[in-house]
C-alpha cells in the first residue's frame, strides 16, 4: 500500500506555518506517509511561488509541489519551473511555455506519477485538461497516478475525474480554497474530492482579509489583497493506494486548527 498526503492550496506565511505546525502531528497519527504533496501556488505572500518558499516548504518534508494559474505571478521564479523538478505547473499550458506538469517520482522504492492540470471554466482558455490528462496516464511507466485538478467549477471537476476513473489512483480538485464533503472512490477505483480545501486563513474572503477585498466587490476597483492570519486551519487529504495496481483505496479529509 501507498499512502499520500496532499496539501490543500497553501495560503502566505500563516499557510506554511500551518503546514509546519501539522505535519509533524499528522505522521505521528498516521505513522508514516510515502509522498507528501502539497498546492504551493499560493505560497508567498498569496501569490506564486519564490526560491526562498520553496525551500522552505521542501524543508518541511513535502516533496512534490503542484499549482494553478497564479504560478506565473513571480516572474523571477520561472526559471525554477524549468531546473526544479520536483515543482510542477500545470500540464495543459500550450508547448513553449516553461516547466512542466507531469513527473515520475521514486522513494523508498515507490513510484508514483504526478500530473498538474488546469480547468477551463470561469479560467484562461488554455489546451484542454481532459486530452491532456488521458494522454499522460497512459504514457505513465507508474501504475499510482496522482493528479491535482485546478479548477474552477465543480461540475468540471467531477467530469475530469470520471473520465480519468480507472486510468489513475487519484484525482484531487484545488482553487476554490473551500473544502468540499464529497470524497468518495469511484466505480473504476480512482479516489476524489472536487477540493481539497485550503490551508491558511478561514477569517476572511478566501485566505485573503475582508478589508482588503471588499473594495473591490463594493467599487470594482483594484484592491491590494492582504493574506488573512485569522481561523487558520490546515486543510488536505489523506490517500490509500494499492501500489501494485495504482487502485485508490480510500481517501479522508483532514481539517487542523492551527490557531
Amino acid at each position: 500500500m501507498m499512502r499520500i498526503l496532499f496539501i490543500g492550496d497553501i495560503m502566505g506565511r500563516p499557510g506554511r506555518e500551518a503546514v509546519a505546525r501539522a505535519l509533524p502531528l499528522l505522521r505521528a497519527e498516521y505513522g508514516f506517509f510515502d509522498f507528501v504533496i502539497a498546492n504551493s501556488e499560493n505560497s508567498a505572500a498569496g501569490f506564486g511561488l519564490t526560491e526562498k518558499v520553496m525551500n522552505e516548504l521542501f524543508s518541511y518534508g513535502i516533496d512534490i509541489l503542484t499549482n494553478g494559474n497564479h504560478i506565473w505571478d513571480k516572474k523571477e521564479f520561472i526559471p525554477y519551473l524549468d531546473s526544479e523538478r520536483r515543482v510542477l505547473r500545470p500540464a495543459n499550458y500550450p508547448d513553449g511555455a516553461a516547466g512542466r506538469g507531469f513527473a515520475v517520482f521514486e522513494k523508498n522504492g515507490m513510484k508514483l506519477a504526478v500530473i498538474s492540470l488546469q480547468g477551463r471554466t470561469f479560467m484562461p482558455p488554455i489546451d484542454c485538461p481532459f486530452v491532456k490528462g488521458q494522454k499522460l496516464a497512459e504514457e505513465s511507466e507508474a501504475a499510482a497516478i496522482f493528479v491535482d485538478f485546478h479548477a474552477e467549477a465543480t461540475s468540471e471537476k467531477r467530469a475530469l475525474a470520471f473520465w480519468l476513473d480507472g486510468k489513475v489512483s487519484v484525482v484531487v480538485g484545488t482553487h476554490t480554497h473551500v473544502q468540499t464533503a464529497d470524497e468518495e472512490v469511484l466505480p473504476g477505483g480512482t479516489a476524489f474530492i472536487s477540493d481539497v480545501g485550503m490551508t491558511g486563513g478561514h477569517g476572511g474572503i478566501i485566505g485573503m482579509t475582508y478589508d482588503s477585498v471588499i473594495p473591490k466587490f463594493l467599487y470594482g476597483t483594484p484592491s491590494r489583497f492582504e493574506v488573512c492570519d485569522k481561523n487558520v486551519r490546515f486543510q488536505a487529504v489523506v490517500v490509500d493506494i494499492d501500489s501494485e495496481t495504482g487502485r485508490g483505496m480510500d481517501i479522508r479529509r483532514v481539517n487542523i486548527p492551527c490557531d
